[in-house]
């Protein structure tokens, strides 16, 4: 028995007629009643009976008919979803990205996703980048916006754009009045991090020229976003680093701070997205990059 069966005999339970069942069907009579005998003796019941004059359905196979409606259904509907998105460009989409980039790069894509793959409902995951990763590998993400290397294995990534980073300083900083910062300005400053477990803490590090065990008086004071940091920074706490994609937020407007460009060449980042190699949805994720690359600025 399979769906072919199936359609045959809701064509007959409709038509009330083996001829107009099989123009219906495009099949010829002989085909389509032999098929229907054939699933007769296989099930064991009559499902319609016959005179010269007319086809009826049997009680039985009023039941058999109802089910074989319900099944055509859902048959119906599985061809529908595949349908609807053999091209990846539609259904949930569920993306990840890390703190230092979520609450700046995605109020300025999504509407642009909206815009192009109006199908594609995404669903936007924030999280560290080891947990990111996690999730990659447990397919509890589709793919994840990264700021460091993935391990190698079974990931690949799409390269996005560079991004260079940028120092805050409280606008009375001894340094505030330098049109850039050199390394060692930054060396010679106390530099308030992000906690342990930020990728981009460990970029600051490197930046700035310090051993992540390295003890000053900021050590300290960690906190688990660029928020706090900025506040911290405004009160006069230290400065800090950070991306320039953060300085999207109201913080450029703050008196209190002075936001300065690094003369160092390694004051930056390269964002990349990065899948499964067994993604399927491939063509999704290469366009959802072509959104984020023209978000650079």
């Amino acid at each position: 028995m399979n769906l072919r069966d199936l359609r045959y005999l809701v064509a007959v339970a409709d038509e009330k007629h083996f001829g107009r069942a099989s123009e219906k069907c495009h099949v010829s009579q002989p085909t389509l009643s032999a098929q229907i005998r054939k699933l007769e003796d296989y099930l064991g019941v009559p499902i319609f009976e016959r005179t010269k004059k007319s086809v009826s359905v049997t009680p039985v196979g009023m039941q058999i008919i109802e089910r074989a409606r319900k099944a055509l259904a859902e048959a119906d509907s599985i061809f529908n979803i595949a349908e609807e998105n053999k091209n990846g460009l539609s259904g949930p989409f569920r993306l990840g990205a890390i703190p230092t980039i979520c609450p700046y790069l995605m109020p300025e894509v999504l509407p642009a996703l909206r815009k192009s793959y109006p199908d594609l409902q995404l669903i936007i995951s924030e999280d560290v980048t080891d947990h990111l990763l996690a999730k990659l590998h447990a397919n509890e993400v589709d793919a994840a916006i990264l700021a460091t290397v993935p391990p190698p294995g079974d990931l690949e990534e799409i390269a996005l754009f560079e991004e260079p980073f940028m120092a805050v300083l409280p606008a009375d900083h001894p340094l505030a009045h330098q049109s850039e910062l050199s390394q060692a300005d930054l060396l010679s400053t106390e530099m308030l991090l992000l906690t342990e477990g930020h990728c981009f803490r460990d970029q600051a590090l490197d930046v700035c020229a310090r051993e992540t065990d390295e003890d000053d008086d900021a050590s300290d004071v960690r906190a688990t976003s660029l928020e706090t940091l900025l506040h911290l920074v405004a009160a006069g706490h230290g400065a800090t680093l950070i991306p320039r994609m953060a300085m999207r937020s109201p913080w450029t407007e703050e008196e209190r701070l002075v936001f300065r460009p690094i003369s160092a060449g390694d004051a930056k980042r390269d964002l990349r997205l990065v899948v499964r190699s067994t993604f399927p949805r491939k063509e999704a994720a290469q366009a959802i990059a072509k959104i984020l690359q023209g978000a650079q600025r």
